[in-house]
């Protein structure tokens, strides 16, 4: 699926902010950019259209050579993050082109993936929200194991997929829909309503939205059901008799 824009970023951290009215909301600081486009793919070599997009500067030691060789090709100072984005206008873009904050506005719908939090090596209760084992007549010290898988003779192995202990968190996540409530493309700042996946100071990738909710009318709330009150002319209890 093609993106109409997209960037890299850096998790700042989480504050408020105060609208016109008055009422605080919850907001995450990203810095987002600025990055350059390292790498331009296009339908005649490889198919289809995207581009490689890098952001932050580091150091060559802290690159391996071939990511370093495929970074001097291109005439591009060493990048830290290297990410490929299918973009409707990839193939408008060039190889040193810049991408900025000011790439999105206030008031655009975003989807902002990341790498959540790692919370290090978990119990099923902690990490699956599983429920204790009975704690009277005889439980014994197992009360936060995991218990009985459930097999047998047949099919003699536990499936794929069984809720277990293990490390927890360290995955990829997308929040999607969150609005930007404010740009700054002096600071390279995008602060988007709602919290974002990661840790402060973890890269996340800001896209366009892939979801269009559609504006529900004012009919939507009226119920079809006579006992409700919505659906009555004259609302009142639905025990309520008419004489």
């Amino acid at each position: 699926m093609q993106l109409q824009k997209a960037i890299i970023g850096k998790k700042v951290g989480m504050t408020q902010i105060f609208d016109e009215s008055g009422k605080v909301i919850p907001v995450t600081v990203i810095e987002a950019g600025p990055c350059v486009v390292v790498q331009k793919k296009t339908t005649e070599n490889d198919g289809y259209n995207a581009v490689q997009l890098g952001f932050q500067d580091v150091k060559e030691s802290k690159l391996t050579k071939p990511e370093l060789g495929h970074l001097k090709k291109a005439g591009i100072a060493p990048k830290k993050v290297l990410k490929e984005f299918r973009l409707e206008k990839a193939a408008e873009m060039n190889v040193g082109d810049e991408i900025k904050a000011d790439l999105f506005a206030a008031g655009d719908k975003v989807d902002v993936t990341g790498i959540s939090k790692g919370h290090g090596y978990t119990g099923v209760i902690k990490r699956w929200n599983a429920g204790r084992t009975p704690m009277t007549h005889g439980g014994g010290p197992v009360h936060r194991h995991a218990g009985s898988m459930g097999s047998c003779s047949d099919p003699s192995r536990i499936f794929k997929g069984k809720i277990g202990a293990g490390h927890w968190g360290v995955e990829q996540v997308t929040i999607q829909n969150l609005e930007v409530v404010k740009v700054d493309a002096e600071l390279n700042m995008i602060v988007v309503r709602g919290a974002i996946p990661g840790p402060k100071g973890g890269v996340v990738c800001i896209k366009n939205t892939v979801k269009n909710f559609k504006v529900k009318g004012a009919s939507a709330g009226i119920s079809l059901n006579p006992q409700k009150a919505s659906a009555r002319v004259n609302p009142q209890k639905a025990s309520a008799r008419t004489r």
